[in-house]
């Protein structure tokens, strides 16, 4: 018998809503247990083991079917983490600078999030000439650095019952959680990005 055929209905739409953000308690919300009481459910629902095996069955599937591993999300996130903006631009005797993107490798384009162009004439007439201005926007440095740091113990980790699932003192992680784990912390922190720099 399959891990999901153990599942009863709600705990299988629980594991597949969990699946969407890695939310224990959204995804109780979302299976159909009470605002107010989600959290509780939540944890008694999750700590169940046919839940957690289910949990880990589907994580692992994703991965292996987006040949997602921890070395590939760890040097994504080292990649935008370290990104420097002396990649993007070119520096003029004059102190000013340019960006120039025609030596871009796959690699440096990782940290990239937007480019906008945008090509105007300044001034009238005669005198009017034409400008093209460039703007990029690198993936949140701090925020990727802090997700690194974490995964190399550089920072204290929380302990007791408000830390996160996977945060806990003493807790080791597969692979294939951990990178679920940090694309998770990703998705959450894609709102936190930074604004763009001017070339």
């Amino acid at each position: 018998m399959s891990i999901s055929k153990k599942l009863n209905d709600r705990e299988r739409l629980f594991v597949r809503e969990y699946l969407i953000d890695l939310n224990a308690t959204q995804a109780a919300i979302r299976a159909g247990y009470a605002r107010n009481t989600a959290g509780t459910h939540a944890h008694r629902v999750f700590n169940r083991p046919r839940v957690k095996a289910a949990i880990e069955a589907a994580m692992a599937g994703r991965a292996e079917k987006l040949e997602i591993t921890a070395d590939r999300v760890l040097r994504e996130l080292a990649l935008m983490g370290f990104a420097n903006l002396m990649d993007y631009f070119k520096p003029q005797a004059d102190g000013s600078a340019y960006v120039d993107l025609s030596r871009l490798t796959r690699d440096q384009a990782t940290a990239l999030v937007e480019i906008q162009v945008e090509e105007f004439v300044s001034g009238r007439g005669a005198a009017g000439r034409e400008v093209k201005k460039t703007k990029v926007k690198l993936a949140d440095k701090s925020r990727n650095l802090e997700l690194v740091g974490k995964h190399l113990g550089l920072f204290a980790r929380k302990s007791g019952e408000n830390a996160e699932e996977g945060e806990r003192e003493n807790v080791k992680l597969s692979d294939t959680e951990l990178a679920q784990r940090i694309l998770g912390i990703i998705a959450r922190g894609q709102k936190e990005q930074g604004g763009p720099a001017d070339s």
